[in-house]
């Protein structure tokens, strides 16, 4: 079956007065119907250039861009029209129109369809039942909270019966709860509806509650792909590294001879594996760091350890930790 989003070779470059400059370089992934599918990059890493290329908003300098099986780049603008209305997008800062209610903001997209007003409303008050606001549909945008205005969003989008949803940074203005609420939200309508989900965000956090597959982008460039448990276990480039060890905000500096990350793989996170380390070798550990996370359902986490500079027993302790099926990587001592 052909996958519900395809790139291939795309490249999108800007002329500015200092010169040309290339947002997206040779880029080429593919996202299944029904997935959701992250793309994740520091600030000015090419994700909104990139994700504004996935409906042509921006059209690409060159390369391919199918949906559904067709390919974006060669329709014309009237077919282009048609084949956008298949393809929601959330923003950051919500895009509401401030002089329309809840509910008018719900029913403008049917409005521009062509659908009758009565039944415009009649959904639009279905989408609002939805996302849990039934009962703000007349509230306006400046009564609402962040997290309200983007349900609200959500529910226009889904007025438009779409295939494919586009998150673009959703959540980054929102605090940690209201965040963990939305992307519950975007699970159960990419489950209820089998809406095809591509989430573009700076946070690695994101990504591990929602997504199933990621892309690494930095300077324009897809640097690495595949299964979110693969990247958080095992980032293979700089780029990755960076995000997967973002989190670490309260740790300066990270001082020792022989430091490690252990990754925990599969149930190991529940059993008490650095305890039993210390008791085999009846040598302490240091641990720097520790954050265990639920990614896909299942109980992921890593720790820091500062072994003993005792080589021999820091060898043996690196053999024991891999044979009871942890990730273990050698990390250099500044990490922080």
């Amino acid at each position: 079956m052909e996958p519900m989003i395809q790139v291939g070779n795309l490249c999108k470059s800007f002329s500015t007065k200092s010169g040309t400059v290339e947002a997206a370089r040779n880029i080429s992934f593919s996202i299944e119907k029904g997935e959701i599918f992250g793309i994740i990059g520091l600030s000015g890493a090419g994700k909104s250039t990139l994700v504004r290329c996935l409906n042509l908003l921006e059209r690409p300098t060159s390369g391919t861009v199918r949906v559904n099986g067709k390919n974006l780049t060669k329709l014309s603008e009237k077919e282009l029209r048609k084949e956008r209305q298949n393809i929601g997008m959330i923003f950051q800062h919500f895009n509401l129109l401030m002089q329309r209610t809840a509910l008018d903001n719900v029913c403008f997209p049917m409005e521009i369809a062509g659908i009758s007003k009565k039944e415009a409303r009649k959904k639009a008050l279905e989408y609002l039942k939805v996302v849990g606001l039934e009962e703000k549909a007349l509230s306006y945008p400046s009564q609402l909270s962040g997290g309200q205005k983007q349900r609200v969003a959500i529910a226009r989008v889904l007025a438009s019966d779409p295939k494919i949803l586009l998150c673009d940074e959703a959540t980054s203005a929102l605090d940690p709860q209201t965040t963990k609420a939305i992307l519950e939200l975007i699970k159960e309508i990419n489950r209820d509806y089998g809406i095809t989900v591509v989430v573009i965000t700076h946070e690695m956090s994101v990504v591990q509650e929602i997504c199933n597959r990621v892309a690494v982008l930095e300077s324009g460039t897809l640097v690495e792909s595949g299964t979110v448990e693969e990247l958080f276990r095992s980032p293979k480039t700089e780029a990755a590294r960076r995000l997967v060890f973002s989190g670490r905000t309260q740790i300066q500096k990270m001082e020792g001879k022989r430091l490690v990350r252990v990754t925990f793989r599969d149930k190991s996170s529940f059993e008490p594996v650095i305890a039993n380390l210390i008791l085999t070798y009846r040598t302490p550990v240091n641990i720097l760091y520790a954050d265990t996370k639920n990614i896909g359902g299942a109980a992921e986490g890593e720790m820091i350890l500062q072994l003993p500079e005792i080589e021999e027993v820091a060898d043996k302790m690196i053999q024991y930790l891999k044979d009871t099926n942890m990730g273990v990587e050698e990390l250099k001592s500044d990490v922080g």
